[in-house]
């Protein structure tokens, strides 16, 4: 048993190494400092680098083995930090523009919200606007999740309301290269930036919907107007701030969910911790749990109820569409405190 035990510290920094080693080698894979033809051979070094250090751990210079890859570690992460994001590259057409906001008073304006005239999945006539918006009229904020890939993983977009029955999107997304791919993997590596779209419901959830085939799911949330001036605040924030200095996207820690997570707790709203948020096809069961949803009906009746895809594709991209998607669906009658 005493055996056993010793034998703990060890296992605890084999495993540990073997992810530092792991991460290593996509690091290199993705942005190593080397040719492309040579970056199997440097990956190869240091995954036997890694290996030796392991067989290391059974010999009486452990202590200084594990300090050699310490300092070997520490210098691809001072490499790693001195990477940054571009500012300017070929970007795709649907993502070439960053938003950017002005508020003065009641009034918000916006240049370049997107509002593209979408043919087909990924075929589109580009229009960018400049739209302005009177946040005395803001009363709601709804949230789309459009599943792309299962019942696990979907994309987060979340809408605000106006009395005057305008609706505003606003998506997170991958800012992709023409050609360019999302990649979970990848995009965890520093392989594509982050960029925030605000664009017309008809086009950011339209073309998912009547296009893509993703199954796109409405959630009406329980929030005040003040709350919601709060938070679209700060999605002009990001924007502006990501205007001036581009960040990565990455699909773990600052990705559609995480970003607006973060948004909420900057306002007030210290949402606990759930691994739902990181497993977003389940965000609306966190938020029903948190009664941020109508709890007059199951999570199960807003999911299906909440599904616009049918609606959507009968009524086409044509005005009055966000009118049309939100037929039969639950809307929150209480005020949140």
């Amino acid at each position: 048993m005493f055996r056993i035990i010793r034998l703990i510290p060890i296992i605890l920094c084999l495993l540990a190494i073997a992810l530092a080693t792991l991460w290593g080698a996509l690091a290199f894979w993705y942005h190593g400092p080397v040719a492309e033809q040579q970056k199997p051979y440097v990956i190869g070094a240091f995954t036997f680098f890694g290996f030796l250090v392991c067989l290391g751990l059974f010999t009486r210079r452990r202590v200084g083995v594990l300090g050699l890859f310490g300092l070997v570690f520490a210098g691809i992460l001072f490499w790693w930090g001195g990477i940054t994001p571009p500012a300017d590259r070929n970007w795709a057409p649907d993502v070439a523009r960053q938003v950017t906001g002005q508020i003065d008073g009641d009034i918000l304006t916006l240049e370049n919200r997107r509002n593209f005239d979408w043919h087909g999945a990924h075929d589109a006539t580009p229009q960018w606007e400049t739209r302005s918006y009177d946040l005395s009229k803001l009363q709601t904020v709804d949230m789309f999740l459009s599943y792309w890939a299962g019942p696990l993983m979907a994309h987060f977009i979340v809408s605000f309301g106006f009395s005057d029955g305008e609706y505003l999107a606003w998506s997170v997304e991958v800012r992709r290269e023409v050609d360019g791919k999302f990649s979970p993997i990848a995009d965890a590596f520093k392989s594509n930036t982050l960029i925030i779209l605000a664009a017309d419901e008809r086009d950011v959830v339209g073309v998912r919907s009547n296009f893509r085939d993703e199954d796109v799911q409405l959630f009406r949330l329980h929030t005040s107007p003040k709350t919601a001036r709060a938070l679209l605040t700060e999605y002009v924030r990001d924007a502006n701030a990501l205007a001036r200095q581009p960040a990565f996207y990455n699909s773990l820690t600052t990705n559609c969910t995480t970003v607006v997570v973060r948004m909420m707790r900057a306002i007030g709203n210290g949402l606990p911790f759930d691994w739902r948020l990181l497993a977003n096809g389940y965000v609306p069961d966190y938020a029903y749990d948190q009664q941020a949803l109508d709890m007059r009906y199951s999570i199960s009746d807003l999911r299906a109820l909440g599904r616009i895809d049918r609606r959507a594709n009968a009524y086409g991209l044509k005005p009055g569409f966000s009118e049309a998607i939100r037929q039969d669906v639950p809307t929150p009658t209480r005020d949140t405190p």
